[in-house]
C-alpha cells in the first residue's frame, strides 16, 4: 500500500489503542495502512499535550509489523546496516538525506528546541532503531529512506486476504 495522511477516525484511534495496549498519544494522522485497512503507522506531534518533547514523528502501531521487524533486529540487521554505512557512500549520503527529510516533516507540526537536528533511529550515523525506519519509509514511501526500505525489503510477505488480528478486533 501507498503511504496516506489522512485525520484519524475516531475508530482509527480505537483500533491503534487496541494494537498499542494503551492510549495513543499525540497523534496527527494516520500515516500509513495494512493492507487490511488498519492504521499501521502514524504521524505523531514533536510535543505530547503535557509538554514532553518526542521526536518519533513517524510511529509504527501494527502488532504484526512491530514483531516483524523485532525479529530483524535480533537476527543482526541493525548491525550490519551501521557498518554498511560505514562503507557505502550512496546508502549514507541517502541515509542523511532520509534524516532531513524526517526532520522537515517534523517541524511542519511545530519546531521543539529541546530536539531540534534530533531525528529518531539513530539517523544520521547509525541504525538504532528500525522500528522508526520501516514507519518513515512506509509513511514517506520507497526512496526517502533507504535504511528503512531495505528493512521493508526483508519483512516477510502477509498471505492476501488474512486480516491483521487489530483490524477484527472490537
Amino acid at each position: 500500500m501507498q503511504p496516506i495522511d489522512a485525520p484519524a477516525s475516531a475508530r482509527d484511534l480505537e483500533l491503534i489503542e487496541s494494537q498499542l495496549g494503551r492510549p495513543p498519544r499525540g497523534v496527527i494522522s494516520v500515516a500509513h495502512r495494512c493492507e487490511c485497512g488498519a492504521p499501521s503507522v502514524v504521524r505523531t506531534a514533536p510535543r505530547f499535550p503535557d509538554g514532553t518533547p518526542f521526536p518519533t514523528h513517524f510511529y509504527l502501531t501494527c502488532p504484526r509489523l512491530t514483531a516483524e521487524v523485532s525479529r530483524l533486529e535480533e537476527q543482526g540487521m541493525m548491525t550490519e546496516l551501521t557498518s554498511s554505512l560505514g562503507t557505502d557512500s550512496g546508502l549514507r549520503d541517502g541515509y542523511r538525506r532520509a534524516h532531513e527529510n524526517y526532520l522537515a516533516a517534523r517541524e511542519c507540526h511545530g519546531a521543539v528546541p529541546e530536539i531540534s537536528g534530533i531525528s529518531a533511529g539513530g539517523m544520521p550515523d547509525r541504525v538504532k532503531c528500525l522500528h522508526v525506519l520501516v514507519a518513515h519509509s512506509l509513511a514517506a514511501g520507497p526512496g526517502v529512506n533507504p535504511v528503512g526500505d531495505l528493512a521493508v525489503a526483508r519483512l516477510p510477505k502477509r498471505p492476501r486476504g488474512l486480516p491483521c488480528l487489530s483490524a477484527t478486533e472490537d
